[in-house]
């Protein structure tokens, strides 16, 4: 995580760090100082360094810190010749509003979901290809069903979609926008990497809380000009975000579940990512589902990654506050939808029961 980004001699001086004592100091994104990995890092820690001035000359120069990660707490230092130039404070509230830069990379560890970010952004560069994407969408999902439920399913993604944008906004994160993929569903995609396992919780539940919004909406709608129509998109809207927080990598639950799992004991959250990981495939074997199956199977390699590099994570973990209010968060959200779907199934219609009876089985 980026613990510091200030201007020194003119360019900016960033702190990259690991929970697990690794730590690198860039000056106008060279390296300059460097802290390997140890299991016991100190509170007080201090790096010296040179830079150059404007005349060519060298200044020494030096990174003086107090740092304790529970609740996220630093203050420090920066000195030049002696003398201090900088002085500040940084809490874990900071780094949620914050997005790191780019940084000197870690040996990298191969990942499905790296490579298919990669194919992401290579096509993200035309824009023509989101509207492509939106046309066969579309087309797929009125051949499957019908041209009207193609526009309401398109409609729920989008929303759903749109809730995780507006989270990495609130961030100060950039996007590329919403892209929807046939048969898969929908992705938002945004520029920067995380700071806290805080931002992930919030970015990825808002997805099925905006999901939310729009199932009480349709319901409210139902009531007041009794059209079936928006019923149904009610129940099958809250089923569909119902389905996206199963606790599955990489399905929204699972970023929440691993989110909390491994801000608690490594041991832990490695037994809570494999019992959500057993879930799936219970489900798939049930239901015959192959996309699951699938999602399932690059969600397993993300956790075994996860579990390796635990040690090297750049994402501040949740305190304790966080993770029961994300733990309940999540079952608030999880019992709002299943809510929707039982006062819709209360109608009688057998149709709009479907959700209910899904549920059921």
């Amino acid at each position: 995580m980026e613990l510091i980004n200030d201007t020194v001699l003119g360019k900016s001086l960033r702190l990259e760090a690991t929970m697990a004592g690794w730590q690198q100091l860039l000056w106008d994104g060279q390296l300059v100082s460097m802290r390997a990995a140890s299991p016991d890092t100190p509170e007080q820690i201090q790096h010296t360094f040179d830079l150059p001035d404007e005349s060519g000359a060298v200044v020494p120069c030096q990174l003086n810190m107090s740092l304790r990660w529970l609740p996220m707490e630093l203050d420090y230092q920066i000195l030049a010749r002696g003398e201090v130039l900088q002085s500040s404070s940084v809490t874990e509230k900071d780094l949620a509003k914050t997005t790191p830069g780019e940084t000197i990379p870690m040996r990298r560890q191969f990942s499905v979901i790296g490579l298919v970010s990669l194919g992401l952004k290579l096509l993200k560069s035309a824009k023509a290809i989101k509207v492509l994407l939106v046309g066969a969408s579309l087309a797929a999902y009125s051949w499957l069903f019908s041209f009207q439920f193609a526009l309401l399913l398109l409609l729920c993604l989008v929303i759903h979609e749109y809730g995780h944008i507006r989270a990495m906004k609130y961030f100060g994160l950039k996007t590329k926008g919403i892209y929807l993929i046939p048969f898969v569903g929908g992705l938002a995609v945004g520029e920067n990497r995380l700071n806290t396992r805080w931002q992930n919780v919030v970015i990825s539940i808002m997805g099925p809380v905006f999901g939310l919004f729009l199932s009480v909406a349709s319901l409210l709608l139902f009531y007041i000009t009794g059209e079936v129509i928006f019923a149904g998109l009610a129940a099958f809207n809250a089923l569909l975000n119902l389905f996206n927080l199963l606790p599955i990598l990489p399905l929204d639950g699972g970023h929440i579940l691993k989110s909390i799992a491994f801000s608690m004991h490594s041991a832990v959250g490695l037994v809570l990512c494999i019992a959500g990981a057993l879930l799936g495939v219970v489900l798939s074997y049930t239901f015959g589902l192959a996309l699951l199956g699938f999602l399932l199977l690059v969600g397993s390699g993300e956790i075994l990654l996860e579990w390796r590099m635990r040690h090297h994570s750049l994402l501040l973990p949740l305190d304790r506050y966080g993770q029961i209010f994300s733990a309940v968060w999540y079952i608030l959200v999880v019992l709002g939808l299943i809510g929707v779907i039982y006062i819709v199934a209360s109608s009688g219609d057998a149709v709009l029961g479907l959700p209910l009876e899904i549920l059921k089985s």
